[in-house]
Protein backbone atom coordinates (compact mmCIF):
# COMPACT_ATOMS: atom_id res chain seq x y z
CA UNK A 1 0.00 0.00 0.00
CA UNK A 2 1.45 3.83 -0.58
CA UNK A 3 1.17 5.44 2.21
CA UNK A 4 -0.21 8.56 2.61
CA UNK A 5 1.29 12.02 1.44
CA UNK A 6 1.66 13.98 4.60
CA UNK A 7 0.21 17.38 5.00
CA UNK A 8 2.24 20.38 3.52
CA UNK A 9 2.95 22.33 6.69
CA UNK A 10 5.26 18.93 7.35
CA UNK A 11 7.60 20.43 4.84
CA UNK A 12 7.07 24.25 5.36
CA UNK A 13 9.00 25.77 7.64
CA UNK A 14 7.88 27.49 10.77
CA UNK A 15 7.91 31.62 10.30
CA UNK A 16 9.43 31.85 13.70
CA UNK A 17 12.20 30.38 12.31
CA UNK A 18 14.72 31.88 9.87
CA UNK A 19 13.82 31.02 6.29
CA UNK A 20 17.18 29.34 5.02
CA UNK A 21 15.67 27.72 2.47
CA UNK A 22 17.60 27.39 -0.92
CA UNK A 23 16.89 25.76 -4.12
CA UNK A 24 18.70 22.88 -3.31
CA UNK A 25 17.06 22.61 0.32
CA UNK A 26 13.80 23.24 -1.76
CA UNK A 27 14.44 20.38 -4.42
CA UNK A 28 15.69 18.37 -1.21
CA UNK A 29 12.48 18.66 0.01
CA UNK A 30 10.74 17.96 -2.90
CA UNK A 31 12.44 15.15 -3.54
CA UNK A 32 11.91 13.92 0.23
CA UNK A 33 7.60 14.06 -0.58
CA UNK A 34 7.87 12.14 -4.13
CA UNK A 35 10.19 9.57 -2.01
CA UNK A 36 7.31 9.14 0.67
CA UNK A 37 4.49 9.39 -2.07
CA UNK A 38 6.20 7.38 -4.75
CA UNK A 39 8.89 5.01 -2.67
CA UNK A 40 11.99 6.50 -4.46
CA UNK A 41 14.26 5.04 -2.30
CA UNK A 42 12.52 1.45 -1.79
CA UNK A 43 12.58 0.83 -5.26
CA UNK A 44 15.63 2.00 -6.28
CA UNK A 45 15.18 4.89 -8.26
CA UNK A 46 15.52 8.89 -7.97
CA UNK A 47 13.33 11.44 -9.18
CA UNK A 48 16.03 12.77 -12.25
CA UNK A 49 15.80 8.77 -13.37
CA UNK A 50 12.20 8.80 -13.17
CA UNK A 51 12.00 12.06 -15.31
CA UNK A 52 14.06 10.44 -17.96
CA UNK A 53 11.99 7.34 -17.85
CA UNK A 54 8.90 9.43 -18.52
CA UNK A 55 10.40 11.53 -21.42
CA UNK A 56 11.69 7.75 -22.95
CA UNK A 57 8.67 6.39 -22.07
CA UNK A 58 6.75 9.27 -23.90
CA UNK A 59 8.86 9.50 -26.95
CA UNK A 60 8.16 5.91 -27.29
CA UNK A 61 4.45 6.28 -27.73
CA UNK A 62 4.19 9.74 -29.39
CA UNK A 63 3.15 8.40 -32.13
CA UNK A 64 -0.27 7.94 -31.32
CA UNK A 65 -0.37 11.57 -31.28
CA UNK A 66 -0.81 11.57 -34.49
CA UNK A 67 -1.94 8.07 -36.07
CA UNK A 68 -4.94 8.14 -33.84
CA UNK A 69 -6.92 10.92 -34.86
CA UNK A 70 -5.48 9.90 -38.33
CA UNK A 71 -7.17 6.55 -38.28
CA UNK A 72 -10.67 8.26 -36.20
CA UNK A 73 -10.54 10.99 -38.80
CA UNK A 74 -11.61 8.91 -41.02
CA UNK A 75 -14.63 7.68 -39.34
CA UNK A 76 -15.97 11.35 -39.90
CA UNK A 77 -14.30 13.10 -36.65
CA UNK A 78 -12.29 16.11 -36.38
CA UNK A 79 -8.20 15.29 -36.36
CA UNK A 80 -7.75 18.71 -34.66
CA UNK A 81 -10.32 17.21 -31.82
CA UNK A 82 -9.11 14.47 -31.74
CA UNK A 83 -5.63 15.52 -31.43
CA UNK A 84 -6.39 17.00 -28.42
CA UNK A 85 -8.16 14.48 -27.06
CA UNK A 86 -6.30 11.88 -27.30
CA UNK A 87 -3.31 14.05 -25.36
CA UNK A 88 -6.34 14.09 -22.73
CA UNK A 89 -6.95 10.78 -22.40
CA UNK A 90 -3.03 10.02 -22.49
CA UNK A 91 -2.94 12.78 -19.87
CA UNK A 92 -5.44 11.80 -17.27
CA UNK A 93 -4.83 8.14 -17.67
CA UNK A 94 -0.91 7.88 -16.97
CA UNK A 95 -1.81 10.16 -14.16
CA UNK A 96 -4.51 7.38 -12.75
CA UNK A 97 -1.89 5.22 -12.96
CA UNK A 98 0.89 7.15 -11.52
CA UNK A 99 -1.33 8.02 -8.67
CA UNK A 100 -3.83 4.89 -8.05
CA UNK A 101 -1.48 2.09 -9.06
CA UNK A 102 2.17 3.99 -8.71
CA UNK A 103 3.56 2.15 -11.92
CA UNK A 104 5.49 3.06 -14.19
CA UNK A 105 3.00 2.57 -16.91
CA UNK A 106 1.71 5.07 -19.38
CA UNK A 107 -1.99 5.11 -20.92
CA UNK A 108 -3.02 6.27 -24.62
CA UNK A 109 -6.00 5.47 -26.57
CA UNK A 110 -5.55 2.06 -28.28
CA UNK A 111 -3.72 0.43 -31.42
CA UNK A 112 -6.45 -1.79 -32.44
CA UNK A 113 -9.23 0.16 -30.42
CA UNK A 114 -8.81 2.70 -32.85
CA UNK A 115 -8.91 0.80 -36.11
CA UNK A 116 -11.95 -1.14 -34.68
CA UNK A 117 -13.55 1.90 -33.72
CA UNK A 118 -13.01 3.45 -37.31
CA UNK A 119 -13.29 0.30 -39.63
CA UNK A 120 -15.56 -2.34 -37.83
CA UNK A 121 -18.17 0.02 -36.13
CA UNK A 122 -18.31 3.11 -37.86
CA UNK A 123 -17.11 1.96 -41.68
CA UNK A 124 -18.03 -1.32 -41.59
CA UNK A 125 -21.09 -1.32 -40.02
CA UNK A 126 -22.35 1.73 -40.66
CA UNK A 127 -23.02 3.37 -37.25
CA UNK A 128 -22.40 7.11 -36.67
CA UNK A 129 -19.05 7.73 -34.61
CA UNK A 130 -21.50 8.90 -31.51
CA UNK A 131 -22.78 6.11 -31.43
CA UNK A 132 -18.82 4.25 -31.93
CA UNK A 133 -18.18 6.89 -29.00
CA UNK A 134 -21.62 5.61 -26.60
CA UNK A 135 -20.14 1.93 -27.17
CA UNK A 136 -16.60 3.13 -26.07
CA UNK A 137 -18.23 4.79 -22.73
CA UNK A 138 -20.70 1.11 -22.21
CA UNK A 139 -17.46 -0.75 -22.35
CA UNK A 140 -15.73 1.45 -20.04
CA UNK A 141 -18.74 1.19 -17.66
CA UNK A 142 -18.97 -2.50 -17.87
CA UNK A 143 -14.55 -2.60 -17.31
CA UNK A 144 -15.10 -0.65 -14.04
CA UNK A 145 -17.88 -3.31 -13.18
CA UNK A 146 -15.37 -5.99 -13.20
CA UNK A 147 -13.08 -4.26 -11.54
CA UNK A 148 -15.21 -3.72 -8.19
CA UNK A 149 -16.56 -7.45 -9.03
CA UNK A 150 -14.52 -10.66 -9.01
CA UNK A 151 -15.69 -11.42 -12.44
CA UNK A 152 -12.61 -9.52 -13.58
CA UNK A 153 -10.44 -12.46 -12.33
CA UNK A 154 -12.91 -15.17 -13.51
CA UNK A 155 -12.75 -13.78 -16.84
CA UNK A 156 -9.11 -12.92 -17.17
CA UNK A 157 -7.98 -16.34 -16.09
CA UNK A 158 -10.56 -18.25 -18.40
CA UNK A 159 -9.52 -16.87 -21.40
CA UNK A 160 -7.29 -19.62 -22.86
CA UNK A 161 -3.57 -18.38 -23.00
CA UNK A 162 -3.43 -19.38 -26.62
CA UNK A 163 -6.88 -17.72 -27.77
CA UNK A 164 -5.15 -14.22 -26.08
CA UNK A 165 -2.18 -14.59 -28.35
CA UNK A 166 -3.84 -14.85 -31.09
CA UNK A 167 -6.25 -12.06 -30.24
CA UNK A 168 -2.75 -9.86 -30.27
CA UNK A 169 -1.59 -10.92 -34.00
CA UNK A 170 -4.44 -10.60 -35.24
CA UNK A 171 -4.69 -7.20 -34.38
CA UNK A 172 -1.41 -6.79 -35.25
CA UNK A 173 -2.63 -8.11 -39.02
CA UNK A 174 -5.29 -6.30 -39.11
CA UNK A 175 -3.18 -2.88 -38.33
CA UNK A 176 -0.37 -3.95 -40.79
CA UNK A 177 -3.13 -4.44 -43.69
CA UNK A 178 -4.60 -0.87 -43.16
CA UNK A 179 -1.12 0.70 -42.88
CA UNK A 180 -0.50 -0.64 -45.98
CA UNK A 181 -3.69 0.19 -47.76
CA UNK A 182 -3.30 3.80 -46.26
CA UNK A 183 -0.15 3.91 -48.18
CA UNK A 184 -1.22 2.73 -51.25
CA UNK A 185 1.35 -0.19 -51.16
CA UNK A 186 -2.30 -2.16 -51.68
CA UNK A 187 -5.37 -1.41 -53.62
CA UNK A 188 -9.26 -3.32 -53.91
CA UNK A 189 -9.04 -5.46 -56.88
CA UNK A 190 -12.32 -7.01 -58.22
CA UNK A 191 -10.25 -10.55 -59.48
CA UNK A 192 -8.23 -11.18 -56.84
CA UNK A 193 -9.61 -8.71 -53.81
CA UNK A 194 -6.37 -7.04 -53.43
CA UNK A 195 -3.13 -6.62 -55.76
CA UNK A 196 -0.06 -3.91 -55.21
CA UNK A 197 -0.85 -0.44 -55.90
CA UNK A 198 1.44 1.86 -58.06
CA UNK A 199 5.13 0.84 -55.77
CA UNK A 200 6.76 3.71 -58.16
CA UNK A 201 4.87 6.50 -56.43
CA UNK A 202 5.75 8.06 -53.75
CA UNK A 203 3.66 7.59 -50.69
CA UNK A 204 4.16 3.56 -51.20
CA UNK A 205 8.28 4.21 -51.29
CA UNK A 206 7.63 6.92 -48.47
CA UNK A 207 5.78 4.29 -45.86
CA UNK A 208 8.33 1.44 -46.95
CA UNK A 209 11.07 3.72 -46.39
CA UNK A 210 10.39 4.77 -43.31
CA UNK A 211 9.53 1.55 -41.56
CA UNK A 212 12.91 0.25 -42.42
CA UNK A 213 14.25 3.59 -40.78
CA UNK A 214 11.68 2.86 -37.91
CA UNK A 215 13.04 -0.74 -37.76
CA UNK A 216 16.60 0.19 -37.91
CA UNK A 217 16.49 2.75 -35.76
CA UNK A 218 14.55 0.57 -33.19
CA UNK A 219 17.44 -2.01 -33.55
CA UNK A 220 20.07 0.28 -32.44
CA UNK A 221 17.97 1.08 -29.62
CA UNK A 222 17.81 4.85 -29.82
CA UNK A 223 15.05 6.33 -28.29
CA UNK A 224 11.87 7.73 -29.87
CA UNK A 225 12.62 5.79 -33.11
CA UNK A 226 9.73 5.75 -34.20
CA UNK A 227 8.67 9.14 -33.87
CA UNK A 228 11.97 9.81 -35.32
CA UNK A 229 11.25 7.98 -38.19
CA UNK A 230 7.60 9.59 -39.00
CA UNK A 231 8.98 12.88 -39.09
CA UNK A 232 11.94 11.95 -41.65
CA UNK A 233 9.30 10.51 -43.73
CA UNK A 234 7.37 13.31 -43.17
CA UNK A 235 10.13 16.30 -44.21
CA UNK A 236 10.96 14.72 -47.11
CA UNK A 237 7.36 14.87 -48.24
CA UNK A 238 7.28 18.49 -46.80
CA UNK A 239 10.26 19.09 -49.08
CA UNK A 240 9.63 17.64 -52.45
CA UNK A 241 5.74 19.34 -52.20
CA UNK A 242 4.24 15.89 -51.23
CA UNK A 243 2.79 16.82 -48.49
CA UNK A 244 1.37 20.40 -46.65
CA UNK A 245 3.41 21.72 -43.33
CA UNK A 246 1.60 23.76 -41.64
CA UNK A 247 3.68 24.71 -38.70
CA UNK A 248 4.95 23.52 -35.14
CA UNK A 249 3.29 25.03 -32.39
CA UNK A 250 0.12 27.23 -31.94
CA UNK A 251 -2.38 27.22 -29.42
CA UNK A 252 -4.23 24.07 -29.58
CA UNK A 253 -7.66 23.36 -31.35
CA UNK A 254 -10.84 23.22 -29.91
CA UNK A 255 -11.99 20.30 -28.83
CA UNK A 256 -15.75 21.13 -29.24
CA UNK A 257 -16.51 19.07 -32.00
CA UNK A 258 -15.69 15.36 -30.46
CA UNK A 259 -16.07 16.48 -26.68
CA UNK A 260 -19.31 15.07 -25.14
CA UNK A 261 -20.67 14.10 -28.15
CA UNK A 262 -21.18 10.49 -27.64
CA UNK A 263 -24.52 8.64 -28.30
CA UNK A 264 -25.16 6.92 -25.75
CA UNK A 265 -28.85 6.11 -26.19
CA UNK A 266 -27.83 4.83 -29.16
CA UNK A 267 -25.36 2.08 -28.28
CA UNK A 268 -28.18 0.43 -26.33
CA UNK A 269 -29.10 -1.86 -29.36
CA UNK A 270 -28.94 -5.27 -30.12
CA UNK A 271 -26.58 -5.38 -32.77
CA UNK A 272 -23.90 -3.48 -30.52
CA UNK A 273 -24.00 -6.14 -27.82
CA UNK A 274 -20.72 -8.15 -28.96
CA UNK A 275 -19.24 -4.29 -30.39
CA UNK A 276 -19.34 -3.64 -27.10
CA UNK A 277 -17.87 -7.09 -25.82
CA UNK A 278 -15.12 -7.22 -28.11
CA UNK A 279 -14.18 -3.75 -27.07
CA UNK A 280 -14.27 -5.13 -23.40
CA UNK A 281 -12.21 -7.94 -24.47
CA UNK A 282 -9.67 -6.37 -25.84
CA UNK A 283 -9.43 -3.60 -23.40
CA UNK A 284 -9.52 -6.12 -20.24
CA UNK A 285 -6.71 -8.49 -21.94
CA UNK A 286 -4.69 -5.69 -23.66
CA UNK A 287 -4.03 -4.05 -20.25
CA UNK A 288 -3.41 -7.72 -18.55
CA UNK A 289 -0.86 -8.27 -20.65
CA UNK A 290 0.72 -5.16 -20.80
CA UNK A 291 1.04 -4.64 -17.16
CA UNK A 292 2.32 -8.60 -16.51
CA UNK A 293 4.74 -7.49 -19.32
CA UNK A 294 6.19 -4.53 -18.22
CA UNK A 295 5.95 -5.17 -14.32
CA UNK A 296 7.89 -8.28 -15.11
CA UNK A 297 10.51 -6.55 -17.15
CA UNK A 298 10.99 -3.89 -14.20
CA UNK A 299 11.04 -6.65 -11.26
CA UNK A 300 7.83 -5.12 -10.25
CA UNK A 301 6.23 -9.07 -9.73
CA UNK A 302 4.99 -10.11 -6.35
CA UNK A 303 6.52 -12.67 -4.20
CA UNK A 304 3.82 -14.78 -4.52
CA UNK A 305 3.61 -14.22 -8.63
CA UNK A 306 1.07 -11.92 -8.55
CA UNK A 307 0.65 -7.60 -9.15
CA UNK A 308 0.49 -5.82 -6.26
CA UNK A 309 -2.18 -2.82 -6.39
CA UNK A 310 -3.40 -4.74 -9.13
CA UNK A 311 -7.53 -3.31 -8.70
CA UNK A 312 -5.70 0.51 -8.27
CA UNK A 313 -4.04 -0.08 -12.18
CA UNK A 314 -7.36 -1.37 -13.42
CA UNK A 315 -9.61 1.28 -11.61
CA UNK A 316 -7.21 3.64 -13.46
CA UNK A 317 -7.23 1.87 -17.29
CA UNK A 318 -11.19 1.37 -16.98
CA UNK A 319 -11.61 5.15 -15.82
CA UNK A 320 -9.16 6.31 -18.59
CA UNK A 321 -11.46 4.56 -20.79
CA UNK A 322 -14.49 6.09 -19.72
CA UNK A 323 -13.13 9.75 -19.39
CA UNK A 324 -11.95 9.17 -22.67
CA UNK A 325 -15.16 8.56 -24.72
CA UNK A 326 -16.05 11.94 -22.65
CA UNK A 327 -13.28 13.47 -24.44
CA UNK A 328 -13.64 12.04 -28.01
CA UNK A 329 -11.85 8.82 -28.37
CA UNK A 330 -11.60 5.20 -28.89
CA UNK A 331 -10.55 3.04 -25.98
CA UNK A 332 -7.70 4.25 -23.86
CA UNK A 333 -5.45 1.29 -22.54
CA UNK A 334 -2.08 0.44 -21.39
CA UNK A 335 0.94 0.77 -23.81
CA UNK A 336 3.40 -2.07 -23.96
CA UNK A 337 5.85 0.63 -25.37
CA UNK A 338 6.29 1.95 -20.98
CA UNK A 339 8.28 -1.21 -20.61
CA UNK A 340 10.71 1.35 -22.67
CA UNK A 341 10.73 3.66 -19.99
CA UNK A 342 11.12 0.91 -17.59
CA UNK A 343 14.60 -0.57 -19.59
CA UNK A 344 15.67 3.40 -19.03
CA UNK A 345 15.36 3.06 -14.83
CA UNK A 346 11.32 3.80 -14.51
CA UNK A 347 10.47 1.48 -11.47
CA UNK A 348 7.38 3.88 -9.98
CA UNK A 349 4.12 5.93 -10.81
CA UNK A 350 6.44 9.10 -11.19
CA UNK A 351 7.53 7.92 -14.54
CA UNK A 352 3.84 8.03 -15.41
CA UNK A 353 3.31 11.55 -14.15
CA UNK A 354 5.93 12.87 -15.90
CA UNK A 355 4.50 11.03 -19.04
CA UNK A 356 1.14 12.85 -18.39
CA UNK A 357 2.48 16.11 -18.23
CA UNK A 358 4.34 15.86 -21.31
CA UNK A 359 1.58 15.04 -23.24
CA UNK A 360 -0.11 17.98 -21.93
CA UNK A 361 2.48 19.74 -22.87
CA UNK A 362 2.23 17.86 -26.46
CA UNK A 363 -1.19 19.64 -27.00
CA UNK A 364 0.72 22.69 -28.21
CA UNK A 365 2.32 20.96 -31.22
CA UNK A 366 -1.26 20.20 -33.00
CA UNK A 367 -0.34 22.17 -36.55
CA UNK A 368 2.88 19.52 -36.58
CA UNK A 369 0.69 16.90 -36.03
CA UNK A 370 -1.31 17.47 -38.58
CA UNK A 371 1.13 18.04 -41.42
CA UNK A 372 2.50 14.59 -40.73
CA UNK A 373 1.02 12.67 -44.52
CA UNK A 374 -0.56 9.63 -44.51
CA UNK A 375 2.37 7.78 -45.25
CA UNK A 376 4.28 8.55 -42.49
CA UNK A 377 2.02 7.46 -40.50
CA UNK A 378 1.71 4.05 -42.33
CA UNK A 379 5.59 3.31 -41.38
CA UNK A 380 4.58 3.99 -37.61
CA UNK A 381 1.65 2.01 -37.93
CA UNK A 382 3.17 -0.99 -39.98
CA UNK A 383 6.17 -1.23 -37.09
CA UNK A 384 3.22 -1.06 -34.34
CA UNK A 385 1.89 -4.48 -36.19
CA UNK A 386 4.95 -6.10 -37.08
CA UNK A 387 6.02 -6.28 -33.17
CA UNK A 388 2.46 -7.05 -31.99
CA UNK A 389 2.38 -10.31 -34.58
CA UNK A 390 5.46 -11.52 -32.65
CA UNK A 391 3.19 -13.36 -30.27
CA UNK A 392 2.04 -16.44 -32.62
CA UNK A 393 5.62 -17.58 -31.77
CA UNK A 394 4.73 -17.85 -28.22
CA UNK A 395 1.61 -20.12 -29.15
CA UNK A 396 1.54 -24.00 -28.40
CA UNK A 397 1.89 -25.42 -31.50
CA UNK A 398 2.73 -28.85 -30.26
CA UNK A 399 -1.25 -28.94 -29.61
CA UNK A 400 -3.28 -28.34 -32.50
CA UNK A 401 -6.91 -27.84 -30.37
CA UNK A 402 -4.92 -24.66 -28.54
CA UNK A 403 -2.64 -23.40 -32.00
CA UNK A 404 -5.46 -23.29 -34.72
CA UNK A 405 -7.93 -21.80 -33.40
CA UNK A 406 -5.90 -18.85 -32.53
CA UNK A 407 -4.20 -19.12 -35.96
CA UNK A 408 -7.54 -18.87 -37.51
CA UNK A 409 -8.14 -15.76 -34.89
CA UNK A 410 -5.11 -13.88 -36.00
CA UNK A 411 -6.05 -14.32 -40.36
CA UNK A 412 -9.81 -13.65 -39.89
CA UNK A 413 -9.61 -10.63 -38.53
CA UNK A 414 -7.39 -8.72 -41.42
CA UNK A 415 -9.61 -10.69 -44.12
CA UNK A 416 -13.00 -10.45 -42.62
CA UNK A 417 -11.86 -6.35 -42.04
CA UNK A 418 -13.40 -6.82 -38.12
CA UNK A 419 -11.52 -7.05 -35.22
CA UNK A 420 -14.93 -8.34 -33.77
CA UNK A 421 -15.42 -11.11 -36.22
CA UNK A 422 -12.05 -12.13 -35.88
CA UNK A 423 -12.65 -12.90 -31.89
CA UNK A 424 -15.92 -14.41 -32.32
CA UNK A 425 -14.77 -16.65 -35.22
CA UNK A 426 -12.05 -17.82 -32.88
CA UNK A 427 -14.30 -18.33 -29.92
CA UNK A 428 -16.28 -20.42 -31.38
CA UNK A 429 -13.54 -22.81 -33.48
CA UNK A 430 -11.67 -23.00 -29.87
CA UNK A 431 -15.35 -24.41 -28.49
CA UNK A 432 -16.38 -26.56 -31.37
CA UNK A 433 -12.33 -28.15 -31.90
CA UNK A 434 -12.40 -28.90 -27.82
CA UNK A 435 -16.12 -30.75 -28.33
CA UNK A 436 -15.36 -32.62 -31.60
CA UNK A 437 -11.93 -33.45 -30.01
CA UNK A 438 -12.93 -35.12 -27.09
CA UNK A 439 -11.78 -32.71 -24.56
CA UNK A 440 -14.86 -30.18 -23.75
CA UNK A 441 -13.72 -29.98 -19.95
CA UNK A 442 -10.71 -28.10 -21.46
CA UNK A 443 -12.30 -25.46 -22.70
CA UNK A 444 -13.64 -22.87 -20.23
CA UNK A 445 -17.31 -22.05 -19.21
CA UNK A 446 -16.69 -18.59 -20.12
CA UNK A 447 -15.28 -19.73 -23.72
CA UNK A 448 -18.53 -21.22 -24.20
CA UNK A 449 -20.50 -18.75 -23.55
CA UNK A 450 -19.03 -15.77 -25.33
CA UNK A 451 -18.96 -18.75 -28.40
CA UNK A 452 -22.61 -18.63 -27.97
CA UNK A 453 -23.27 -14.79 -28.31
CA UNK A 454 -20.50 -14.97 -31.15
CA UNK A 455 -22.80 -17.40 -32.86
CA UNK A 456 -26.14 -15.71 -32.06
CA UNK A 457 -24.98 -12.47 -33.33
CA UNK A 458 -23.60 -14.62 -36.58
CA UNK A 459 -26.82 -16.01 -37.13
CA UNK A 460 -29.38 -13.21 -36.05
CA UNK A 461 -27.50 -9.78 -36.47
Amino acid sequence: MLSAAKPAQDIILPASQPNNTTPENEATLTGSWLDRRFGLTAQGTSVRGEFVAGITTFLAMAYITVVNPAILSEAGMDFGAVFVATCMAAAIGSLLMGLLANYPIALAPGMGQNAFFTYAIVLGSGHSWEVALGAVFLSGVIFLLLTILPVREWLINSIPRNLKLGMSAGIGLFLAFIALKNAGVVIGNPATLVSFGDLTSFGPIAAIAGFALIVALSARQLMGSVILGMLAVALGGWLIGGAEFAGVMSLPPSPAPVFMQLDIAGAFNLSMVTIILSLLLVDVFDTAGTMVGVATRGKLIGPDGKLPRLRGALFADSGATLLGSLAGTSSTTSFIESAAGVEAGGRTGLTAVFVAALFLLCLLFAPLAQSVPAYASAAALLYVASVMVRSLADLDWDDPTESSPAVITAFAMPLAFSIADGIGLGFITYAAIKVLAGRPRECPVAVYVIAGVFAAKFAFL
